[in-house]
């Protein structure tokens, strides 16, 4: 499945970040929200995400909901895996970059089928 991934979309002097996974037929938005400074040390204290056709319709999840919170542990390997793609390691290229961006993906889409209903 061939996807595009767009990283750390963010308005200056915002609070929070959007991340954007484009794939064939959908997208999913990510949002993050993060406390204190952001050029000063900031923490991330909560994740949403939410998927959208590629004509930017909502779908609902299972439950009917509109959104996913990402909590517990799934919430401490997402924290990983931005922390990862945040790295001065990953944007200097002295990791593999793609190996990195596969782990966020595959990571977010399966999110995504445990909580959504593609058809």
């Amino acid at each position: 499945m061939n996807y595009t991934l767009e990283l750390n979309t963010q308005e200056p002097g915002s609070n929070v970040v959007f991340n954007t996974i484009v794939f064939d037929s959908f997208k999913v938005n990510i949002v993050e929200r993060y406390t204190g400074r952001m050029n000063f040390n900031p923490t991330l204290c909560h994740v949403l995400f939410k998927i959208r056709t590629l004509d930017n319709d909502i779908i609902a999840t299972k439950s009917g909901n509109v959104r996913v919170k990402i909590k517990g542990d799934e919430f401490e390997s997402y924290q990983k895996l931005i922390q990862v793609l945040n790295s001065y390691d990953y944007k200097n290229r002295l990791i593999n970059r793609e190996e990195v961006e596969q782990e966020y993906v595959h990571f977010i889409l399966r999110l995504v089928i445990s909580n959504y209903e593609l058809n």
